[in-house]
């Protein structure tokens, strides 16, 4: 087999490929999305055979799907993000008490930061609450086993599976051997069959939770057995513990063999300790660790997000009356949140095994380079919106259009989430995706001399903002929603969803316009605007905000990374005052003071030339070139296909 080099996500794609998996669906989240589109991409090429792959509506409608699939017999791959899983909770917690009849996997990546996500949520927690197994990988390799193992843990126990890779997990690269193609598994010749258990009613509930109960022990036993709890001792009759689940295994490892070095450029002796894994969380491989702590006296845990592990070795020192003492997130001897990394336990490992204090900083020969660069600081760069990213123009034009009027501007999860920052100072409030919505009817039945508005993304919109829409025209509630569409899923590497009409089998199909829905869910009140227009956008925000009732604005423009750049704006030195109102009003990074101070000036390297600046400046001082064609900014001017 061809030997190929693969992000983790693209690898964990292959293991569920090769595994015979036939539907795929999920939303995009980061660090999850690279998945899904692998699977697409192959099935595109024709390697991946007989698979069907899709982005769905959101992260309930994904797992909804495969259920059915799953029913069938069908081998099924679900993704999503930490948070997606609350989405699909609903699903989840039902689905395990009815049950599947082919292999069923659920890939949920965390987050741990967080990098891009709202919480630093753990799914091992949500694996316990469903009383679902999950597994833990270290390493892509060993995430690319537990995938094929779990389609077959999932038939053997009729349970979905959850694998959780976090996001280094995710996107780290290594060498995979592939075949030149896989197939689909087919479906079982009887298909769906007819069978109680796939009707849930209470008395079925009851029965179910009693079989789960029952299955537990056996899954635990099957972990136990798998080699995904790996035990390696070092030197004889060790009195420390350390015990490790996911990539923090992989940290442990590189500090440990960072202080066997020093070690040995120093001259003494490194204390025996047992170096443990615990790749399958839950349920607890309890027959694995529980002889492996024979003898030790004190264990450190590190693991990312939450004490999971830390709390199964409490409970099981408790159960089993040992003697060892338990360290890690809950007494602050590991850290109770973020990221770990090797630097970090090398600290700790060094005051764990009780090695002199200035150890952890000995320089090694054996050392990276990168140990070499701790003092080198990159500046801050905090996240802004693109140059010519539509939302600039949303946000500033509804500002305009308020004036002085108070009002609260609810937002939403999306690259828009930035309008957040200065100067544009345009998100007061943000939950979950679609929440913008229904939280500003809260404020506006509660605070009604504040205007409230809510943005929200067309992906977004399509994923979870439908139900507030309908709540909002049922209750008559007096908010303006605002849509920011930008012809994609932004923020999670430009996905298609249901208002663009791509899908990842190939075929078209007719976008499903916003308006339309609007309009059947009752909305009357709906304006329209190009978002790089000025004068128009504050026209059509004014006309929504001043309507009693559930009103919607539509911006509408592509975003910047679909299209081309125009030619940029050009700033008339002879016109311009320098009174920056174009950069201190509209935060574009394009746009910047010239090296006197003086005047401002267009940095032509980043410049898209949506020409809103040149709406802004009160003195015609710039002049965007794609005005004078008379083109709408970005017309005609897709990228690819």
């Amino acid at each position: 087999m061809p030997k190929r080099l693969l992000m983790g996500n693209e690898a964990f794609a292959w293991a569920a490929l090769t595994a015979g998996v036939r539907v795929v669906a999920g939303y995009p989240g980061t660090p999850s999305s690279e998945l899904i589109e692998t699977v697409a991409r192959l099935h595109r090429d024709g390697i991946a055979r007989g698979v069907h792959v899709e982005w769905s509506t959101n992260e309930k409608a994904a797992l909804e799907l495969l259920a059915g699939a799953a029913y069938t017999g069908a081998r099924t791959l679900f993704t999503c993000k930490q948070v997606g899983l609350n989405v699909a909770s609903d699903a989840l917690m039902s689905l395990n008490y009815v049950g599947v009849k082919g292999g069923m996997v659920l890939y949920v990546a965390d987050d741990p930061g967080p990098i891009s996500s709202q919480t630093e949520q753990d799914t091992r927690r949500f694996a316990s609450f469903a009383k679902v197994p999950v597994l833990d990988p270290s390493t892509p390799e060993q995430g690319f086993a537990m995938m094929r193992w779990a389609f077959e843990l999932s038939e053997r126990y009729q349970t979905p599976v959850i694998v959780r890779p976090t996001t280094r997990i995710c996107h780290s690269s290594t060498f995979f051997d592939v075949p030149d193609h896989t197939d689909a598994r087919p479906v079982p010749d009887e298909g769906f069959v007819k069978d109680k258990r796939w009707v849930i009613f209470p008395r079925r509930s009851y029965q179910a939770h009693g079989e789960i109960n029952d299955r537990l022990p056996h899954i635990a036993d099957d972990m136990a057995q798998s080699d995904f709890n790996p035990i390696a001792t070092v030197g004889t009759a060790p009195h420390l513990g350390i015990v490790c689940g996911g990539v923090s295994t992989a940290y442990a490892r590189e500090a440990l063999r960072l202080i066997k070095q020093r070690c040995s450029d120093a001259g003494c002796g490194l204390p025996s300790y047992r170096f443990i894994q615990v790749g399958t969380t839950y349920p607890f491989p309890q027959q694995a660790i529980e002889p492996a702590l024979d003898g030790i006296d004190e264990v450190i845990v590190f693991e990312e997000l939450d004490h999971v592990i830390e709390d199964e070795l409490q409970r099981l020192c408790g159960c089993t009356h040992a003697s060892y003492n338990v360290h890690g997130r809950l007494d602050r001897t590991t850290r109770d949140r973020g990221e770990n990394s090797v630097d970090d336990c090398l600290q700790r490992l060094v005051s764990f095994l009780g090695l002199p204090g200035n150890f952890a900083t000995l320089q090694s020969a054996a050392d990276d380079v990168s140990g070499q660069l701790h003092d080198v600081h990159a500046p801050m760069r905090p996240p802004v919106l693109c140059s010519g990213c539509p939302h600039r123009g949303s946000f500033y034009a509804v500002k305009q259009a308020l004036k002085k009027q108070p009002a609260v501007l609810c937002g939403d999860i999306g690259c828009y989430t930035l309008g957040n920052a200065m100067p544009l100072d345009a998100v007061d409030t943000c939950l979950c995706m679609g929440a913008g919505i229904t939280i500003a009817q809260g404020i506006s039945v509660a605070d009604p001399g504040k205007k409230a508005l809510a943005f929200i993304g067309d992906s977004t919109f399509f994923a979870s903002g439908i139900t507030g829409v309908v709540n909002a025209v049922y209750n008559q509630h007096d908010i303006t929603i605002v849509i920011l569409d930008n012809s994609t899923t932004a923020m999670t590497g430009l996905q298609p969803h249901p208002g663009t009409g791509q899908t990842l089998m190939g075929p078209h199909s007719d976008p499903i316009s916003i308006e339309q829905m609007l309009n059947a869910a009752g909305v009357t009140c709906i304006t329209h605007a190009n978002p790089h227009f000025l004068e128009e956008s504050v026209h059509a925000a004014t006309e929504a905000i001043s309507y009693k009732g559930p009103s919607a604005i539509i911006f509408k423009a592509p975003c910047m990374q679909l299209v081309r750049p125009e030619q940029p704006a050009r700033v008339d030195t002879e016109r311009c005052t320098g009174c920056f109102r174009c950069i201190e009003r509209m935060g574009c990074p394009a746009l910047a003071k010239d090296d006197a101070g003086t005047h401002a000036r267009v940095d032509a390297t980043l410049c898209a030339g949506c020409g809103l600046c040149a709406d802004v400046c009160p003195f015609d001082a710039i002049d965007a070139p794609v005005r004078d064609t008379g083109r709408t900014p970005f017309d005609g001017m897709r990228k690819g296909k």
